[in-house]
């Protein structure tokens, strides 16, 4: 018998969004888009590109420049039982919303006591790498997972891009949803028919037993190609894409770092009260007797995001994660 063989086509990170949008809209006539120039141009980086013609306006909006006026429209939209996913055009853009996030969205369900549950999703494309102005590269993500009341997630590839997106307008509660805008054009083959794994899940990537890499977003690719340089030195590394930043999934990074000893944190914004230290803090807490050295974080520096022309100095890099493996292995 000839084996089953499942439709796949090769697609970018931008377009896998896109396609998980099409998908949710087809699947609930509540579901409804938000943003600036989301529409008719399909967004600057084209992601909704297509999706007010075939749904028209009343689901595909295109709003204001005005971000605090989109997050208090998607709440009132909430409140009456619609999904809205609201495009935040840059991720430096989303601060005049702030308010709106932190004291509506991620408390209305709490303070309602359950009776408003805040079904909204918030996309924000985010990280440098592109080249882009001030306001256009930063990495705000430690705000949000700091806040009770909101989920936040980040994609690093097409293929969880697409299920990932899909899942985060299913969920119950308020979701902040980080694309890497600088990998929106690599390509990956998508599956549509298979069955994806849980939203709130780390993903071990690259398994391995001399040193534990986790990353998220943009920053997995180039973990990946870190473990790939090292093992011509006869060196093992675990890369662990954290995808899920509220909830924090760390059981399988500490049955990792239990069996590696070692651990590496890597993320684009700095290292000042990032992610990375509370994840380096649990992971103390928790596998101390494990540890063979202390837990090390690559990101970016304590400094606001530079110009352009110098970005490539601030940005984590090959370099920085493979000197802080180097330094792992030196205790």
């Amino acid at each position: 018998m000839a084996p089953v063989t499942r439709p796949s086509t090769s697609v970018t990170l931008g377009k896998a969004i896109n396609m998980g949008l099409r998908k949710a809209m087809e699947d609930d006539p509540k579901v409804l888009l938000m943003g600036e120039d989301i529409g008719k141009l399909g967004g600057v980086f084209r992601v909704t590109d297509g999706l007010q013609k075939d749904f028209g306006e009343d689901r595909v909006i295109d709003t204001p420049l005005a971000e605090s006026g989109i997050l208090g429209t998607a709440v009132g939209l909430a409140m009456r039982g619609f999904r809205p996913v609201c495009e935040i055009q840059f991720d430096g853009f989303i601060f005049p919303a702030y308010n709106q996030i932190v004291t509506q969205v991620a408390k209305i369900h709490s303070r309602s006591r359950g009776k408003l549950p805040m079904r909204i999703v918030i996309r924000v494309p985010f990280g440098g790498g592109i080249g882009a102005v001030e306001h256009h590269s930063e990495s705000p993500e430690a705000y949000f997972s700091h806040t009770a009341g909101l989920k936040v997630v980040a994609c690093s590839n097409p293929v969880d891009a697409y299920w990932m997106i899909q899942q985060a307008i299913r969920a119950e509660d308020p979701v902040l949803f980080f694309e890497p805008k600088r990998r929106y054009w690599e390509k990956a083959e998508l599956d549509t028919s298979a069955t994806p794994g849980p939203l709130f899940v780390t993903s071990v990537v690259r398994p391995g037993d001399d040193c534990t890499v986790l990353a998220y977003g943009p920053m997995v690719k180039t973990s990946l190609q870190a473990a790939s340089a090292v093992e011509a030195e006869g060196r093992s590394l675990e890369v662990i894409d954290l995808r899920t930043l509220s909830p924090l999934d760390l059981d399988p990074v500490y049955d990792s770092v239990r069996r590696t000893g070692r651990c590496v944190v890597v993320h684009e914004a700095p290292t000042n009260l990032g992610l990375g230290a509370e994840i380096a803090a649990r992971i103390t807490e928790r596998c101390f007797y494990s540890l063979e050295a202390p837990v090390l974080r690559v990101g970016g520096y304590d400094t606001p995001y530079p110009p352009s022309k110098i970005e490539e100095d601030y940005l984590p890099d090959l370099d920085r994660v493979l000197d802080a493996v180097d330094r792992t292995f030196a205790f």
